[in-house]
């Protein structure tokens, strides 16, 4: 297949029907003598492309925002409980604590596949705001719990209903994004995590002063409270909660037609109406760069959830009382939330990712390198806070977003995201144990465990580059036009030879 430039005597693509688009522009993105800008498809006449785009955003992004921020809210919370009595009340001991952060993590892993694909059975609409009423009823069970027995079992259903939450989320952005415009999208939902981190901070602050309210200590409003507001959220989500493109009643019949037509022209057909088999999971899982696309998260989220779940235990070694612990630990966070949309945003305009999955890396190892050898300076130690959470969150989303628009197809790209999150939070569990009471207050085993896995991140990150490298060179000297059906073409997905990974 041959793509020739546009030339000014050249008819308008305006002017040719979707069909014929689609079938000379089957997938380009990452292709070296094919720009970006050749690849069009014709917008509805009533309106444009960048209108169209901007209903979209305010229609999907603010929702999966909401949602996955009172989901890593209602995740990490029992973080800035444990300030308030938490450990005390239910008597934990030794690494008790440790244990119940694991516990989320077992369901949370093994439901990531299967929680997918059920949202492509019944559609986001109905899934993904069942699973979180399901963990806001969780949460404030928490809140309610008298032993560790009750703790653990909270935060087990907690793990099952939000293990469809980050990778539901991630595909469903994927179903309505071209890959050069998709990773503002991903970091600003992603950056609900640093929302949640800062917000957690601040509402448990203000949260702890209930202490004694009806005989309960803060760590249980913390719960209570913040598990209430999500399952209000999620009855309301039943309503109004967005949907697949093909699904979306706030659109017109041109307009579906159109978004359906430029993700063709950029992705290559996506099989929306086909069915998920287990030959399809089989066919997922027995390609390499499947598996460092799971190394490449799974690296990150070791860092990631050490920080998260052990920031104000960490804060708190630099002599500072519950409410103050709260308070500082907003700060990184907010940092982290400004450089991701900054990372993002120049991703996307130089239309790159490689160089924002490895570049930031240096301030996470940057970070944890020095909080392992420096235990005597407090400014310092908590500017390198910022830098891990900058570096650690910042990258984050730009691997998975890499990752997940390199994999060509519905039923393709709904099992590779699912295993790249939950292959990856295998490293929440390690991340749970590396902080241990016993370190403290220097912690450096956990910093060195954290530093080591960063590293095992960037090492997934360079052979995944020369992977698709490899592959992108091959294809580009192979015969163009290799006359494949449009279903051979939706069964190849990213395998059809047509097909350019994006660096």
């Amino acid at each position: 297949m041959h793509i020739r430039k546009a030339s000014p005597t050249a008819p308008s693509d305006s002017d040719k029907p979707v069909e014929e688009i689609i079938g000379n522009n089957s997938y380009h993105p990452g292709i070296a003598d094919v720009e970006y800008d050749e690849l069009h498809v014709p917008c509805p006449p009533h309106t444009t492309e960048r209108k169209l785009m901007t209903r979209i955003d305010w229609n999907l992004i603010p929702f999966l925002c909401i949602m996955y921020l009172l989901a890593f809210l209602d995740r990490v919370n029992i973080a800035n409980a444990k300030s308030f009595k938490l450990v005390e009340d239910l008597n934990l001991k030794d690494n008790e604590y440790n244990t119940a952060l694991t516990m989320f993590f077992v369901p949370y892993i093994v439901a990531e596949i299967p929680s997918n694909i059920l949202l492509k059975r019944f559609s986001p609409r109905v899934w993904l705001p069942t699973c979180m009423l399901g963990f806001g009823i969780a949460s404030v069970g928490q809140g309610l719990v008298q032993n560790y027995s009750g703790l653990l079992a909270t935060r087990f259903f907690l793990g099952l209903f939000e293990c469809g939450m980050f990778p539901g989320c991630f595909y469903l952005i994927s179903m309505w994004y071209k890959r050069n415009e998709s990773q503002k999208r991903y970091s600003l939902f992603f950056t609900s995590t640093s929302l949640a981190g800062a917000f957690g901070g601040l509402l448990a602050s203000a949260i702890g002063k209930m202490q004694g309210v009806r005989g309960y200590n803060g760590w249980r409003w913390i719960f209570i409270l913040e598990g209430t507001l999500t399952c209000v959220v999620a009855i309301i989500f039943f309503f109004v909660f967005p949907s697949f493109p093909e699904q979306a009643k706030w659109l017109t019949e041109d307009e579906r037609a159109y978004i359906k037509a430029r993700l063709q022209a950029d992705q290559g057909h996506n099989a929306a109406e086909r069915k998920i088999t287990f030959r399809d999971v089989l066919s997922v899982m027995s390609e390499h760069r499947t598996w460092l696309g799971g190394f490449m998260y799974f690296g990150l989220i070791v860092p990631a959830y050490g920080y998260s779940y052990f920031a104000p235990t960490i804060i708190s070694t630099y002599h500072f009382d519950p409410i103050q612990t709260q308070l500082r630990s907003v700060p990184p966070w907010a940092a982290s939330f400004v450089f991701s949309l900054i990372m993002a945003t120049l991703s996307d305009w130089w239309r790159h990712r490689a160089a924002f999955a490895l570049v930031p890396l240096t301030l996470t190892l940057t970070g944890f390198a020095v909080l392992y050898r420096v235990h005597d300076n407090i400014p310092v130690q908590y500017a390198m806070l910022h830098l891990v959470t900058c570096g650690t969150y910042g990258i984050l989303p730009i691997i998975v977003c890499w990752f997940n628009m390199n994999i060509g197809g519905h039923h393709r790209r709904s099992i590779a995201t699912a295993w790249q999150i939950g292959f990856g939070n295998i490293g929440g569990i390690i991340a749970t144990f590396s902080f241990l009471s016993k370190d403290a207050p220097q912690y450096k085993n956990g910093y060195a465990i954290c530093l080591g896995f960063a590293c095992l991140t960037g090492l997934a990150v360079v052979l995944y580059i020369l992977s698709i490298y490899t592959e992108n060179q091959k294809r580009k000297k192979a015969v163009r036009d290799v006359g494949l059906s449009d279903y051979e073409k939706t069964e190849l997905g990213d395998l059809n030879p047509e097909f350019r990974y994006m660096y």
